[in-house]
């Protein structure tokens, strides 16, 4: 399968390329701009691809310009789809949004049919890019996913898991955070890859799917496996100026509907993620 792929120098991208062209995949990375819609369409037509990942886009939820989440998560996404559709042969296309649209609420764990209530701008403008993904559906197979919290090697140390990481590595004596009574699931990039591919063979087209283990971890057993992995003990202060006001509490989710379609996928414990990640280091 030829697969044109959108954020491949990204931390996701980085490992989606390597775990699919080891399954035997042509891969080629997007190289022009989201926001450039002539020179999107040029691309396009020339790679002419059977499937494309759209990886791209602003993942931190702290971006400063917030007028970047729209005009590369929902303008950009807009324009690649619209360039998708000049071709004579629709390709498969998955598309990443985000579990963070989900805001906070009382079920848990989550599954699609929850409603949405996105508590920022990150999360809003995910939540804009599938309203203007399903204007599509019409003219392009499209697969909406929505990945709930994951790490692993190579993400940037601006992430929660990473900057543990890289203190207990440098046995650093003190970390500041934020919010200390969290609740994410912290899954393994290479599980996320995994269903990403899964669903670009056996995703129904126009249907929402949570990449998800359905198991949420507090900060403090993030923080209690790496003590004893690494047997570095690491004194951890709030600092206001983290603290996020509209901070979602717990993010979990329902992962049937996945498996449903995707079958069994690999799974990664929390201490195998973190060994993974402290060998790196």
């Amino acid at each position: 399968m030829k697969i044109l792929l959108t954020g491949a120098d990204g931390f996701t991208g980085c490992h989606f390329q390597a775990y699919a062209v080891q399954g035997g995949h042509q891969v080629t990375a997007l190289k022009s701009n989201l926001t450039d819609k002539a020179d999107l369409l040029a691309e396009v037509l020339q790679i002419q691809p059977d499937a494309v990942v759209h990886l791209a886009g602003i993942s931190n939820v702290d971006n400063s310009d917030e007028t970047e989440f729209y005009s590369v998560n929902v303008v950009g996404t807009s324009n690649l789809l619209w360039a998708l559709a000049k071709l004579a042969t629709a390709p498969t296309v998955l598309l990443a949004s985000s579990a963070n649209i989900y805001g906070n609420c009382d079920a848990s764990p989550i599954d699609e049919h929850q409603p949405l209530a996105p508590v920022n701008h990150y999360a809003a403008s995910k939540l804009a890019m599938e309203h203007i993904a399903r204007t599509f559906v019409d003219r392009l197979p499209i697969v909406i996913t929505r990945p709930f919290n994951y790490t692993g090697q190579g993400q940037g140390l601006k992430f929660l898991v990473p900057k543990l990481v890289d203190h207990f590595v440098r046995k650093a004596s003190i970390i500041e955070l934020g919010n200390l009574h969290i609740e994410r699931e912290f899954n393994d990039v290479r599980m996320i890859c995994q269903a990403y591919l899964a669903l670009l063979n056996h995703g129904n087209a126009g249907q929402t799917y949570n990449i998800c283990s359905g198991q949420a971890f507090s900060l403090h057993k993030i923080i209690n496996t790496l003590t004893q992995l690494t047997g570095h003990h690491l004194q951890v202060r709030v600092n206001p100026a983290f603290v996020r006001p509209n901070e979602i509490i717990r993010l979990c989710g329902n992962s049937e509907k996945l498996l449903a379609c995707t079958g069994p996928l690999t799974t990664y414990t929390l201490s195998d993620t973190l060994h993974w990640m402290l060998e790196k280091d």
